[in-house]
């Protein structure tokens, strides 16, 4: 699979909306100064590819979904297995938490962070089997994970984590919680607890009803049994269309990577450019 060498390189000029890949000059300015610094080389060779034309490698292959291998250097990225190499190095430096909580305290500096409520929820990911995966109940079994996401009011994403399919939803209420980072960005002391979390019938149990409000919080939860009416969906509709939005990068939309770190960094990094729009939207 090769692209003509006639096409834009990865940096040069044309559509942003035509190529997402390519890393604008705003956006770089905040991963940058996050990013390790490399050790010297240990053999001669040809010049590392810089920072910035790696992680384009790396959004092409998560809008795309194309496999490391076919990863076209005619655009400047670079081989796959660099991309891939620097993905797995940046990913575990927390590169991509450290960005999205920069993210958010923008954002909260700004008063467009919803903490009146949040909302939980999680969607299925095929396909591949790993650590984080499992047989799906209601996919005839076959492998694959869940991405379990909480958002604010508004749907900006606060804390992600990936599952095997076969995880009870609720499950994850308590450890999505205890991921929201410490946002600051106002005077006073970092937030990480909403006042109420919303949720649908997958997380009704009157254990973690009693373990939200001792940490405080308000739970608004669907109940089994009843019939539909709660009116919680004109509230709950923000998690399903920023699932829609995480599940649009077409690397997410099925799970190919056996290692769970490389996964987890698609992840992360998906939700990072997603705070990266409300950011534009709502702050410039």
């Amino acid at each position: 699979m090769r692209l003509s060498a006639s096409l834009p390189v990865c940096l040069g000029v044309g559509n942003r909306q035509s190529r997402p890949w390519v890393v604008s000059d705003e956006l770089w300015s905040l991963v940058e100064p996050l990013l390790p610094k490399p050790g010297p080389k240990k053999a001669e060779g040809r010049p590392r590819v810089p920072g910035r034309q790696a992680l384009c490698g790396i959004l092409f292959v998560l809008h795309t979904g194309i496999q490391w291998e076919y990863l076209p250097q005619e655009l400047g990225f670079g081989s796959g297995m660099t991309c891939w190499r620097r993905l797995a190095a940046w990913n575990e430096a927390g590169v991509w938490d450290r960005l999205h909580q920069l993210m958010l305290n923008e954002l909260r500096s700004k008063g467009r962070l919803d903490w009146e409520r949040a909302v939980i929820d999680s969607a299925r990911a095929g396909r591949t089997q790993g650590p984080k995966s499992g047989p799906s109940p209601v996919g005839r079994a076959r492998p694959g994970s869940k991405h379990h996401l909480i958002v604010d009011g508004q749907g900006i994403p606060l804390a992600v984590s990936p599952t095997g399919g076969n995880r009870n939803d609720v499950t994850q209420l308590e450890p999505l919680l205890d991921k929201i980072p410490a946002v600051a960005g106002r005077v006073g002391r970092p937030r990480r607890r909403p006042d109420a979390l919303l949720a649908d019938r997958g997380y009704d149990h009157d254990k973690y009803r009693r373990l939200l409000r001792q940490r405080g919080i308000r739970p608004v939860i669907a109940r089994r049994g009843e019939p539909h009416g709660t009116g919680l969906g004109i509230f709950r509709y923000v998690v399903e269309r920023t699932i829609a939005w995480l599940h649009g990068f077409r690397r997410l939309r099925i799970r190919w990577e056996r290692r769970d770190d490389i996964h987890e960094a698609f992840l992360d990094l998906a939700v990072c450019l997603i705070t990266h729009r409300h950011v534009q939207r709502l702050c410039y």
